[in-house]
């Protein structure tokens, strides 16, 4: 049965990944037909919401979005969220054939790095063990371990809020992206709460009338919007050649953290098939980085100098996944 779910939450991922960087391409395509007939998305522009290409990758990253959320019921983050690495791979190689951005050599050897780090993780990751209810659940997320972890994370939060956004936002991307990636772990275990819920309800089980299933819809929805809050901030005022491979780094690290915490996804492993997955984990960070180093490169080349701040259509290329 373990095996049988994670292969689910496997195959959904995968093809997440797939569709969400294909939706970038799309996007960008659709950008630059509708700037040729009017005027540009990055200077105010909204033609584009009249180009059919451009729709046909929102409807592609929402689609892929919903993959993801599913997979969240199926296999445990530790194998998930890596695995967003792989829509960096998917948008680098169409850009490559489709939109005349040649992938250098560093890019090659990124996709290379995500791609076995990947495979490793496939191989090592623990089996999900879904919860028979979302009683379960509340107990999983009342337990004292997690409740340090929820507490200092929002206490963390409010500290980066109140005082640190004030002085430091416009200067110090890390202050955007710690908001961001501290609220995103929270984000992706309510979610998985609420996929696990509505799993059951399909089954027969129903989960709706417990208050437990809308307090964690109430916290996926505050965290959400606080995401998409600062990490829109993020990209106003950074570039996002910049953002992406650190957001990634910082979002998918506090998120494996929170869902071991709180799941307990590594319980009954052993310490070699932990070492593994975390050898895994970093090999797909670095591929991440190099992946993100060779577009900057590459930007910095066409542009005479590097900037920091960000364009529409760079935004639509490499804008940062929220789950």
């Amino acid at each position: 049965m373990g095996v049988s779910e994670n292969y689910k939450g496997l195959i959904l991922a995968v093809c997440s990944s797939a569709f969400i960087g294909a939706s970038f391409i799309l996007k960008k395509k659709g950008l630059k037909r509708a700037a040729a007939r009017g005027t540009r998305a990055g200077v105010g522009g909204h033609a584009y919401l009249l180009e059919p290409l451009w729709w046909v990758g929102m409807v592609t990253m929402i689609t892929g979005e919903a993959a993801n959320f599913v997979a969240y019921i199926y296999a445990p983050a530790v194998l998930v969220t890596p695995l967003g690495a792989l829509s960096i791979i998917v948008s680098s190689v169409l850009a490559h054939f489709l939109l005349n951005e040649r992938l250098q050599k560093m890019g090659v050897l990124g996709c290379i790095s995500c791609i076995v780090g990947s495979i490793v993780i496939v191989i090592h990751a623990p089996q999900e063990h879904t919860p028979n209810s979302v009683q379960e659940i509340w107990e999983l997320a009342t337990q004292p371990e997690f409740m340090i972890y929820a507490i200092t994370t929002v206490s963390v939060v409010l500290v980066l809020i109140l005082n640190f956004e004030p002085r430091y936002g416009q200067k110090n991307m890390l202050v955007y992206l710690g908001i961001c990636s501290l609220m995103g772990s929270l984000t992706v275990v309510s979610i998985k709460a609420i996929g696990i819920a509505i799993k059951l309800t399909l089954d027969g089980i129903n989960q709706i009338g417990y208050p437990q299933t809308w307090f964690f819809v109430t916290v996926a929805i505050i965290c959400v919007i606080t995401q998409l809050n600062y990490l829109n901030k993020a990209l106003d005022t950074f570039n996002a050649t910049i953002i992406s491979p650190v957001y990634y780094v910082m979002f998918t690290t506090l998120t494996i953290i929170a869902s071991a915490i709180m799941f307990k996804d590594w319980s009954g492993q052993d310490i070699s098939s932990i070492a593994s997955e975390i050898c895994g984990f970093i090999t797909v960070l670095t591929g991440t980085i190099i992946l993100h180093g060779t577009k900057e490169q590459e930007e910095s080349t066409r542009k005479g100098s590097l900037t920091w701040f960000i364009d529409e259509d760079s935004t639509k290329r490499a804008c940062p996944r929220l789950l």
